[in-house]
């Protein structure tokens, strides 16, 4: 099964995240499928490829948890419902 995940990178203790569509069973820094969008939680600052995500979303790629709500607070959701992806 794809899902939507976090992929972490950067320093540490100070750490960075990827919005990544990977295999369930893929570890969590292997290779991704597609890179979707960046997740800093220090400064709470996200860039999302919303057409690549809203694509995913409708070919069945299920999201993380952490995943949900970010795209929750991005309004992402309501963009698969209605099938437009601008």
């Amino acid at each position: 099964m794809i899902k939507l995940r976090l992929k972490r990178f950067g320093k540490k203790r100070a750490a960075s995240y990827r919005i990544v569509a990977m295999d369930s069973r893929d570890r969590r820094d292997g290779r991704p499928l597609e890179e979707l969008g960046i997740y800093n939680p220090r400064t709470d600052e996200t860039r999302l490829d919303v057409p690549g995500i809203v694509r995913r979303l409708q070919q069945g790629a299920q999201p993380t948890d952490t995943v949900r709500r970010i795209l929750e607070k991005a309004n992402v959701f309501e963009q698969v419902t209605t099938g437009t992806a601008s």
